[in-house]
């Protein structure tokens, strides 16, 4: 993975296939995001502590925060986000807006699929979303 910091939150977490030893960072936040998401991914975190500055428009971060209303280990349709987001008629611009957010994992929209059960789309790959919906589904049945 890939983040980036703007000294004062994160403004980018993305997925990647380069593998490189030398970007590594000593930033405060950086090093923090390193650790939750170590836990994220040994089932001992469900929530991040780490502030967020996503770029987007005013309706993409509206979006975005209430992508992190989803509980840990639940998934919501893009019908019922948009629901949640307060306008039911706006789902494809929501689905469109999660597409674009730029902070995966910490601002979760792998955890809303389509309605009917399928998986929808996911811009890290839908075999990441796959993944990280089975993990948290695993952990928090324990």
């Amino acid at each position: 993975m890939i983040a980036v910091t703007d000294g004062e939150a994160i403004i980018s977490l993305d997925f990647t296939d380069e593998v490189s030893m030398n970007d590594h960072s000593d930033h405060p936040l950086l090093l923090q995001l390193e650790k939750e998401l170590g836990e994220y991914f040994v089932g001992k975190r469900a929530s991040f502590s780490l502030p967020l500055n996503p770029t987007g428009t005013p309706f993409q971060k509206s979006v975005w925060n209430t992508l992190i209303t989803i509980a840990y280990g639940q998934t919501i349709t893009y019908a019922e986000e948009a629901k949640r987001f307060g306008n039911p008629k706006a789902t494809r611009a929501v689905a469109n807006a999660n597409g674009r957010n730029p902070i995966a994992i910490l601002i979760p929209c792998h955890r809303v699929i389509a309605t009917g059960g399928g998986l929808g789309g996911y811009s890290g790959g839908i075999e990441k979303k796959e993944f990280l919906l089975r993990l948290e589904s695993e952990k928090s049945s324990h």
